[in-house]
Formats: C-alpha cells, structure tokens, sequence
C-alpha cells in the first residue's frame, strides 16, 4: 500500500514537471527570437525594436491557444506585409505551424500549412526581386518542416497515449489475475477443511469406539475419553469457523492461527488418546526460519496420514514420525505397522498431500513397505530469514 502511494504520488506530479519543462522551452524559444529581431540587419535595412520584442511574445500561449495564436501572428504578419516593414521575427509564424500540426488534425494542419505557404508567396512576391525562386523554396521548405515535424510528434504523442491506455489495461488484468488467485487460494483453503474435518472426526470415532468399550468396566477411562472426545469437537469447530471466516473475506479476531510444527506434539497426543501408539522422532534443526507455509504443509501431511493410519490400519497398528532437517530442506517419513488393504485407492487426502508436497519442491510417495505396513515419504524445501531460535528447538 505504501508503495503504491508513493505511486500515485510520483504519477500526479508529473504534469507539473512536464508543465515547467515545457514554460521554460517556450520561454527560450521567444527570447531567442527575440535575439534574432534585435540583429542589426546586414543590408542596413531598419528594424522596429518594439515588433522584434512584441511579435514573439504570442509564442508562450501556443501550447494552450495553437490556432487562435497562429490566426493571430498570422493577421500581424499580413498588416506589417501591407506595411512594407520585413523582420526575420515573422519565423514566428512557423513555429505556431509547428504547434498547430503537433495538435490538431490533419485536415486542420493542412488548411493552416496552406494558409502560412499564400503568405509565404505573398512575401516573396512583395520583397524578393532577385532570387525570388530560391527564396520561395527556402520558405516553402520551412512550412513543410514545420508542418512535418509536428505531424511526427503528433503521432508519437498518440503512440505514447496508446501504450499508456495499454498499461493501464495490463494493470487492470494484473489485478483480475490477483482476484484469480485469490480464488485459487480461498479453493484451496477450503480443500484443508478435508484435512480438518477427516482427522478430528477420525479421532472422535476413534474415542467414541473406546469409550463404549469402556463403559462398563472402566467408567474412568470411558468418561475421559468422551471428555477428549468434546475438546476434539470443539477445537475442529474452532477451525472449521476460522475457515469459513478466510472463504467469507472476513478476518475475525481471536481465531486460531494456522498450524505450525510447534503442535505437532498436540497432534500426537490426540492420535494416541485415540488409541494408536505414535513415535515422533526429530533429527537436526532448520537453518533458517521455515515459513509459515512450509509449516502447514508439513503439519497437514503429517496430520492426514497418522488419520489414514487411525482409519485404515486397524487395532493395534503403530505409527512413527520421523521429521529430519538438512539446511533448509526437511524430510517427512511416516510408517504404520498396520493393514494395507483399504488403502490402495488414493482419496481426497492423498491427492492434496501431493499437492502440499509439490507446492515446497516434493514429489510425495505413499504405498505399501516392503517390511510391511504402509509408508509416506516426501522432502520439501524452503528458504527464509535465519534465526537462531529454532536450532537445536525441537518442534
């Protein structure tokens, strides 16, 4: 946001520079015609001091007013021409050709470059007993330089305004781009409530399962097990209100952040009160900072796979975690000793563990271990800003 205002600042003060740049052009422009009027003439001709000063004066208005002044020094140079009075100030006239071609159309330029060409013959005529043709041509070449030069700023100022128009375009895109993928990612947050809702559910089934069990020969454990049962309830509604709330557009205040591996060993303890044994063992320290985005793809990956293991690996299977870091790449091993037969058919989890996986540079592998039970792998990759508080920490 900041650097979008400076933006805008930097864009609004343009045209005041543009405007200064081009009052000082103008304003050299006349000084140095009228530089020129104040030359002696060479032939001893006399030159009206206060025409050479007032002729050029008209020049500062041509970018605001470019036809009325051409009409206008136009006039003037008609009524000294009348007037037998000659001045190398009447250049003037060519300079508002010039601004009139740089700003009107072509129909316009035209009639104006052919208004200035029947008094340039009209001059010629009136001052030019000798060399007459040379004159003419010198000044006819002068009308068409003017009328030239401003056709090809004008067309440049349109390709200027045109790839400008296109910018403006672009940016528009870039932002429908932005909303794109901001749909993308409210999709894909909604994809996580797979995750949420399949493994607390798992591991209320799991509870409940035990508790009715229980009930009659151990009322203790059966009254703790519904009582982990409502905490897992009550934390997956908790989440499941976050992530409406991000689909909403709305950031409501006092919801839980995302997961990070510092509650993995929450994750645990919740998949061993649901009856399965799990070994998180932690090898090695980041050496950076992982982002929180690493973090929740290795939480989620690690979550849906110990809730497969819950689902499918049966009573008595045993899960170990194994989370190893190399720089700032981390390695996820997780193997069960149970049953493989109900899981060979990929589900909703599978496919957005690969996603998780491929989003940090992995290529998950679930399947069958050859040593029996059943194995993820997959090693994601980050880069972030170092920190010494999580070396040697364990998540």
């Amino acid at each position: 946001m900041k650097a979008h205002a400076r933006l805008s600042r930097g864009a609004s003060s343009q045209p005041a520079v543009v405007d200064r740049r081009a009052a000082a052009t103008d304003l050299m422009v006349v000084l140095s015609i009228i530089g020129l009027g104040l030359i002696p003439s060479p032939h001893g001709e006399s030159r009206s001091v206060l025409a050479a000063v007032l002729l050029p004066l008209p020049l500062l208005w041509r970018r605001r007013w470019p036809l009325p002044v051409l009409g206008l020094l136009i006039a003037v140079a008609l009524v000294r021409l009348a007037s037998g009075e000659n001045s190398i100030s009447d250049i003037v006239v060519v300079v508002a050709l010039y601004t009139v071609a740089a700003t009107h159309s072509a129909r316009v330029t035209l009639a104006a470059a052919v208004v200035c060409e029947l008094g340039a013959i009209a001059a010629v005529a009136r001052y030019s007993q000798n060399h007459w043709l040379q004159v003419l041509i010198a000044m006819t070449g002068l009308v068409i330089a003017a009328t030239a030069v401003g056709t090809s700023v004008r067309g440049r100022r349109a390709l200027v305004a045109s790839l400008r128009e296109r910018a403006a375009r672009l940016e528009v895109e870039r932002d429908q781009q932005g909303r794109l993928a901001a749909a993308a990612e409210r999709a894909r947050i909604a994809r996580e409530m797979h995750d949420v809702v399949a493994h607390n559910l798992s591991v209320m089934v799991a509870l409940a399962d035990g508790a009715g069990f229980a009930a009659r020969g151990a009322p203790d454990q059966a009254e703790r097990a519904m009582r982990d049962v409502a905490r897992t309830g009550r934390d997956a509604l908790s989440e499941m209100r976050r992530l409406l709330g991000v689909l909403r557009d709305e950031q409501e205040p006092g919801r839980a952040p995302q997961p990070r591996l510092e509650q993995l060993d929450e994750l645990i303890e919740q998949v061993r009160a649901a009856g399965m044994g799990v070994d998180l063992r932690i090898a090695g320290a980041p050496a950076t900072v992982p982002s929180p985005g690493l973090q929740l793809a290795a939480f989620r990956i690690v979550q849906e796979s110990l809730t497969n293991a819950l689902k499918h690996a049966g009573r008595g299977a045993h899960a170990t975690v194994d989370l190893t870091w190399a720089g700032d790449r981390l390695t996820i091993d997780i193997h069960n000793t149970g049953r493989v037969s109900d899981v060979r058919s990929p589900g909703g989890g599978l496919v957005g563990m690969r996603e998780r996986a491929s989003a940090f540079g992995g290529a998950l592998r679930a399947g069958p271990d050859p040593a029996g039970g059943w194995r993820v792998h997959t090693e994601l990759g980050d880069t972030s800003e170092p920190s010494d508080a999580l070396a040697g920490a364990r998540p």
